[in-house]
């Protein structure tokens, strides 16, 4: 029997009496057999038309299309085939429909897609061309001194050709290798368009911070001013704006965050502090006040404060007996080092060329100090390169035993034997050539901080601008020491290369980060911001990008 029908199935009339008497088939006990024979297939139920099914933005565009007609064909069933128990829809296709319904499954009348479609697209498909592009040029640039562990043992050669790297790979503990673990992190090549995305919006609430900072500067010296006219105006403005940090090593003075002004017009200058309370309140108090200041230590000690003084990583030190109003902590110090981490360089640029400053002989010996330094830095962290986090965590704490006083400073004996007890080679001539720089007041002793940054180099303030943020995300206490517990909870390795790939799984990851991070603490139950800071310089030695460094931070904090 064939039933010609559009929009709907139909079926016999035998069909929907069934169906309404079904509970009297189960009251005579019918067998699937006697069911399948009295009632024939259901209809095919009708070809679904995807013409009609458009988006929802788009569905007013377009008229309604009617389903096409369906041919339904009724077969009775065999009863001596094999398949007499199975319900006559499960009964397979012939070839020929199987053929029907292969071409009619792409309808001809589908709608071409949107152009709002076809953009998004397009945006996705240049984004991970690029990242992928920026991923293949950051591999490339990689030296071949990257270290690349690899979670199976290592198989020993019989090569003699490879007995001095096997030597090398020997000295490496397994504190050494946990460690190098974290440098992992920067193998994901899907983090660059994320981190772009994170520095772009950090970029503009930093925007936002300096230009509060700078309307709260310029309301406060105007209001000091009895004459406001336009020329004190454009005085003002005529400035250098600066970030900095202090050097010290209290967790809770170096996380500080200050932005500072050099004024022009009479070569002074002054610093702010940013703080801000909660999640939407913020307050710039002073911090130094607007004055001619100068050099209290080094080549340039008793000089004001010129233009060229001030870039990133320049240091400016003043004297804590000066500034009644600084913290206590603070006070302790005689000197007040901060170090420039960021600077307005097109003011800054702008100002020098109005401004001629002639090349003097301070400025050429402290370009020979600075090769001085550069040398010896080179050497020793060619013996750092793979066991960096390990000996910088352990000097930390081994200076921290020497200084009995607790002052930071310690003589020319305890920093030879430092060198001697970490096999830190270096030559008589290179340490009596670093020691008599350091040594500028001639009293025998030099802070251990600032010795280890000499010969040893430190990170650019762009990398320990992220070990900050990722100590400031955990310390939200602002103490200066975060407990073990919460480190064991903020540190997240879901994206770590090795557990994405099966090798390691999180708590493996985690764990081992957090044993070498327990070396370098002096208690057992937290972690201040000096040991946070030497566990991050020594992986810092071991990465040649600057961006696979931040990626090694960002991808565990979350910053």
């Amino acid at each position: 029997m064939d039933l010609e029908v559009k929009g709907v199935a139909a079926s016999p009339r035998s069909q929907t009496q069934s169906f309404s008497g079904r509970r009297k088939p189960l009251q005579q006990r019918w067998t699937s057999k006697s069911w399948v024979i009295q009632n024939p297939c259901p209809p095919v139920v009708p070809r679904l038309d995807l013409g009609s099914l458009v988006d929802s933005d788009d569905e007013d565009d377009f008229s309604y299309i009617p389903f096409r007609t369906a041919h339904i064909h009724f077969d009775p069933p065999n009863p001596s085939s094999a398949l007499e128990g199975v319900t006559p829809c499960q009964i397979p296709y012939t070839q020929q429909h199987l053929n029907e319904l292969e071409q009619d499954i792409i309808p001809e009348d589908l709608p071409a897609p949107t152009s709002k479609y076809k953009l998004k697209y397009q945006q996705y498909k240049t984004e991970m061309k690029e990242g992928y592009k920026q991923y293949c040029q950051r591999n490339a640039e990689k030296t071949k001194s990257n270290i690349r562990y690899q979670p199976s043992p290592r198989n020993k050669t019989d090569d003699k050709n490879a007995q001095g790297e096997e030597a090398v790979t020997d000295d490496l503990t397994t504190l050494d290798r946990k460690a190098l673990l974290q440098q992992r992190y920067a193998d994901n090549p899907y983090q660059a368009q994320q981190s772009t995305r994170k520095s772009n919006a950090e970029t503009v609430a930093a925007e936002k911070k300096k230009q509060s900072v700078a309307e709260q500067v310029m309301l406060d010296h105007l209001c000091r001013i009895r004459t406001h006219s336009t020329l004190t105006e454009n005085m003002l403005s005529r400035k250098v704006q600066f970030d900095c940090r202090i050097i010290s090593r209290n967790g809770r003075d170096a996380c500080r965050e200050l932005i500072g002004f050099f004024f022009i017009h009479d070569q002074s200058l002054t610093i702010y502090e940013y703080r801000q309370f909660g999640k939407n309140r913020t307050n710039v108090l002073p911090f130094i006040k607007k004055n001619t200041y100068s050099h209290q230590c080094g080549r340039r000690k008793g000089k004001q404060y010129q233009l060229g003084d001030f870039y990133i990583g320049a240091n400016l030190t003043f004297l804590s007996s000066d500034h009644l109003r600084l913290p206590e902590s603070i006070k302790e110090n005689t000197l007040l080092i901060l170090r420039i981490t960021n600077i307005d360089r097109v003011a800054s640029d702008d100002l020098r060329t109005d401004s001629v400053e002639q090349e003097d002989d301070t400025t050429r010996q402290e370009a020979n100090d600075r090769l001085v330094f550069k040398a010896i830095q080179d050497k020793l962290k060619e013996q750092l390169h793979k066991r960096g986090v390990r000996i910088l965590t352990a000097m930390g704490k081994y200076f921290q035993q020497l200084d009995k006083e607790g002052n930071g400073l310690l003589d020319k004996a305890d920093f030879k034997q430092a060198l001697k007890v970490f096999h830190l080679e270096m030559s008589e001539k290179d340490f009596e050539s670093s020691w008599l720089i350091l040594n500028d007041n001639g009293n025998g002793k030099v802070d251990y901080g600032e010795f280890r940054r000499a010969i040893i180099g430190e990170m650019n303030e762009y990398r320990k601008s992220f070990v900050r943020k990722a100590f400031m995300k955990l310390d939200f206490n602002k103490t200066g020491s975060v407990p073990i517990i919460d480190i064991r909870k903020c540190y997240c390795a879901k994206k770590h290369p090795q557990v994405i790939s099966g090798h390691s799984t999180e708590e493996e990851i985690k764990l081992s980060f957090l044993e070498t991070l327990k070396e370098a603490c002096s208690k057992s139950d937290e972690v201040s911001y000096c040991e946070f800071e030497d566990y991050y310089e020594g992986l810092s030695i071991g990465v040649v990008d600057d961006e696979d460094f931040v990626t090694i931070l960002r991808t565990p904090w979350g910053i």
